[in-house]
């Protein structure tokens, strides 16, 4: 029996999008993906914003975007997408403070969708989420090498941060940790969620490449990359798939006419009972109204191109299946 897992890149559900959800149902940000997203066996997103309407946006740094989704609309979408999993280690699940941080972590836990990457604590932070997907048991941690300042310590809320750099020891430590602690539950599958590297990047710097083939070597089984918001290519890694950056899902921002980060994909892993991985379907979305959508052709059969030539500076190449790519992996 094999399950089909599926990641997203961000997730931003506060202002506009925010806003034109108060006028629509809960699942009309989902757009026409919605089918596709139920008719899978697992979802793990990463949630750019926070599920609150209480707090007061972060003055102690500049920021000059802060992403906030009521919770009346915005968990309600959550639970009819399928969502299990949400990393929460990013750049804005501070924006509104650290009562909004708790709200989030409050209604995530109240739906029963697992979160990890953010707490209380950084003791909590490094907390896996696990999840049973049909009787495979999966197991995400979650990292952010972003905004150092919403960094959570052995006293204060915030994110799980780590300087993405495999020569430091702190990092190496921090990360190992964290693992152990997922291998302790023994999962089936191994994700790590990390939102990392700079915005508006065509490829990953060699130091997320260095470091998401050192995950690998750590024993993670599948790398979800992302906060780049336009998607990279894919490596294969000792049999195992770095997405290095998934794109962005859905929101609000503004379009980049070349780099096109209103396009990207609905990544889904294929995973047999023996948690080894077999297969990475490529399904394209586009971003429009504040919704995602299946892409039109045109979008498709840019994103295709894209991801293509992306990935084949990584020598992995992709088979077509109707408007998806699939990768093979393993042997």
């Amino acid at each position: 029996m094999s399950r089909r897992i599926g990641f997203t890149g961000d997730v931003m559900l506060g202002r506009v999008v925010d806003d034109r959800q108060r006028r629509r149902p809960a699942d009309a940000v989902w757009g026409t993906v919605l089918e596709r997203l139920r008719g899978l066996d697992g979802l793990v997103m990463n949630l750019e914003c926070v599920l609150s309407t209480r707090g007061r946006q972060w003055r102690r740094t500049h920021r000059p975007f802060h992403f906030r989704a009521n919770p009346d609309w915005a968990v309600p979408a959550l639970e009819r997408a399928g969502v299990d999993v949400c990393a929460l280690a990013n750049n804005h699940v501070l924006d509104y403070g650290e009562m909004a941080l708790r709200d989030t972590l409050a209604h995530l836990d109240e739906a029963g969708i697992a979160r990890t990457g953010a707490g209380e604590t950084l003791d909590e932070a490094l907390e896996p989420a696990v999840v049973s997907v049909d009787g495979l048991e999966v197991a995400v941690v979650s990292f952010t090498d972003n905004t150092r300042e919403f960094a959570a310590d052995e006293e204060s809320p915030g994110t799980a941060w780590i300087a993405v750099d495999v020569e430091n020891e702190t990092t190496r430590r921090r990360v190992r940790d964290a693992l152990e602690r997922a291998r302790e539950r023994e999962p089936d599958l191994l994700v790590a969620s990390l939102h990392w590297g700079p915005n508006m990047i065509e490829e990953p710097p060699e130091s997320l490449r260095e470091f998401g083939r050192w995950l690998v070597e750590e024993g993670v089984d599948v790398v979800h990359g992302h906060s780049a918001h336009v998607f990279h290519g894919i490596e294969v890694h000792e049999g195992s798939p770095i997405i290095y950056d998934a794109g962005d899902f859905v929101d609000d921002y503004a379009v980049d006419r070349r780099l096109r980060n209103d396009r990207s994909f609905l990544f889904v892993l294929t995973v047999p009972d023996d948690g080894t991985p077999t297969e990475l379907r490529l399904h394209p979305t586009e971003i429009d109204n504040c919704a995602v959508h299946e892409a039109s052709p045109d979008a498709a059969d840019w994103s295709r191109d894209r991801m293509r030539e992306l990935s084949a500076a990584f020598g992995t190449e992709f088979e077509r299946a109707g408007d998806s790519l699939v990768l093979s992996l393993g042997e």
